[in-house]
């Protein structure tokens, strides 16, 4: 999601400082895709896409509610995120207090909403191919951010100009990152 789409990265930007936070942050996007993938696809099947009714009735078969797939998808994402806020509050408040303001805004993340759109685009046909892209995805973006919060915790020692410093190196070392995981695209399984 991030190195080919670039979607994600307000949080993986700001995050990214340290390697605790990003992987907490990592894993709650992990789960949030996880859950919300599925249940869009599910809402999108049988409720949203054209003829998805006929198991009501047959006379709804004309039925197409496919244009509210966009706000049907923010609201499965959002009750998630909450959920997910929550019980980490719960659970760890020393990781809820690092995330900051980046927790709730998994629910505007742009990532897990493209993991939504792609599987509505994509066409899957089985809740299992659906559940192995959403965590393929997660599992991606928790790689990313783990992988640049290293890389810059490594950084504080280097002798990097002025200018670069911070957000700067950041961009430099996310675009060569990119360049490198785009290798990994021409790869047929």
């Amino acid at each position: 999601m991030i190195f080919a789409f670039f979607l994600g990265m307000c949080s993986y930007l700001a995050v990214s400082k340290t390697v605790k936070t990003s992987l907490g942050l990592g894993v709650a996007v992990t789960f949030v895709l996880v859950i919300t993938v599925p249940v869009n696809y599910l809402i999108d099947k049988y409720l949203l896409s054209a003829g998805a009714l006929t198991w009501l009735s047959p006379k709804l078969a004309d039925v197409d509610l496919s244009f509210l797939s966009l706000i049907m998808f923010i609201a499965v994402i959002a009750a998630i995120v909450q959920i997910v806020e929550m019980v980490v509050e719960k659970f760890s408040p020393s990781l809820y207090n690092a995330l900051g303001i980046f927790l709730p805004l998994i629910a505007v993340n742009c990532a897990v909403m493209g993991g939504s759109l792609f599987m509505q685009q994509r066409g899957y046909s089985n809740i299992g191919e659906v559940t192995c892209f959403a965590l393929g995805s997660g599992i991606g973006w928790l790689i990313a951010i783990v992988g640049i919060a290293a890389i810059r915790e490594k950084l504080r020692y280097s002798a990097i100009p002025p200018a670069l410093r911070g957000v700067g190196i950041t961009f430099i070392i996310t675009g060569l990152m990119g360049i490198a995981f785009m290798s990994f695209m021409g790869i047929k399984l």
